[in-house]
């Protein structure tokens, strides 16, 4: 049997939010089967825990913020990116603040806490979305023409192709495909930071954005090139960043996926919407376990090595 993972013990961190600028600490901490990834606001006078589902996002601006009543947790898609990378199904994550810490603005360093508590396989199958048919989502037209889709594929395949019209964009790669079955999470997608330009910092900060981010926790481009002295961690970094929101913001869906998504300038709400569409078709899914590890696809049976 193919089992759901949790963690062996609990890990710590602190940090601030990209957006809040706020102090936060997190604590993951092992969960149960069949409990999901839930998020718990520690800090409220009474613990709301806010458990992940397409419909439980409510904004998509610049980041996926997850909703319960009045409570909200922000900037949830590079913590959601490393469970999907790393195959953890269930998962209380604390928090004292609205907002998950940006850390060093990719997925690594919450790489670096999931695999440091251990990854431990638990005794209730893992459940998954198989793709029956395909589901798309488009907007726009011409040069503002966006889209995604999710097709049938035995395994999970992604495929992101950007569009930023940037000279230092534009000297990167601007497609790239993963395959969890083949490449390595932790070695090929969670490492590529959150991207942002000068000329919108102030923009995003009036509308109280942006307020913890800096060139320590993300690339920085003014009109030509890119700030950070240190330059970029992969030759095609801003795409794969990309790629890593994408698998944060479907993972929300609550289950893996088997299917292979493509998308065209995609990003948090269309993401969303692409999640939305699919379950309002359920005719286009079914949630499959597998008996036999062995007629998983390929990479879905081990959990994740280390770097």
């Amino acid at each position: 049997m193919l089992k759901q993972r949790t963690l062996k013990s609990l890990t710590h961190a602190v940090g601030v939010g990209l957006h809040s600028g706020q102090r936060v600490e997190i604590t993951l901490r092992p969960a149960a089967p069949d409990t999901g990834i839930v998020f718990r606001r520690i800090d409220l006078p009474q613990v709301v825990e806010i458990a992940v589902s397409a419909e439980a996002v409510t904004d998509t601006r610049m980041a996926s913020t997850l909703s319960k009543g009045n409570a909200k947790v922000l900037t949830v898609e590079h913590l959601m990116s490393a469970c999907c990378g790393l195959g953890v199904d269930n998962l209380y994550v604390d928090i004292t603040a609205e907002e998950i810490p940006i850390l060093d603005g990719s997925a690594a360093s919450f790489v670096f806490l999931l695999q440091s508590a251990g990854i431990e396989l638990q005794n209730a199958p893992r459940r998954f979305i198989r793709l029956l048919k395909p589901v798309e989502v488009r907007e726009g037209s011409g040069a503002n023409e966006k889209w995604a889709r999710l097709e049938p594929y035995h395994g999970y395949k992604l495929s992101f192709e950007i569009d930023f019209n940037h000279p230092a964009v534009d000297a990167t790669g601007q497609r790239v495909e993963f395959d969890l079955s083949t490449g390595s999470y932790s070695r090929d997608i969670a490492r590529a930071r959150t991207f942002g330009f000068t000329k919108d910092v102030e923009m995003m900060r009036a509308n109280g954005l942006a307020l913890g981010g800096g060139l320590d926790n993300a690339i920085v481009m003014d009109d030509y090139k890119v700030l950070n002295a240190d330059g970029l961690r992969y030759d095609d970094e801003f795409v794969k960043h990309k790629i890593l929101d994408a698998m944060g913001d479907l993972y929300v869906v609550g289950k893996p996926l088997l299917a292979s998504y493509s998308a065209f300038r995609s990003g948090h709400a269309m993401n969303n919407k692409l999640l939305r569409e699919l379950l309002a078709h359920p005719e286009c899914w079914e949630v499959v376990t597998f008996e036999d590890a062995r007629q998983a696809p390929a990479g879905f049976a081990v959990p994740a090595r280390a770097w």
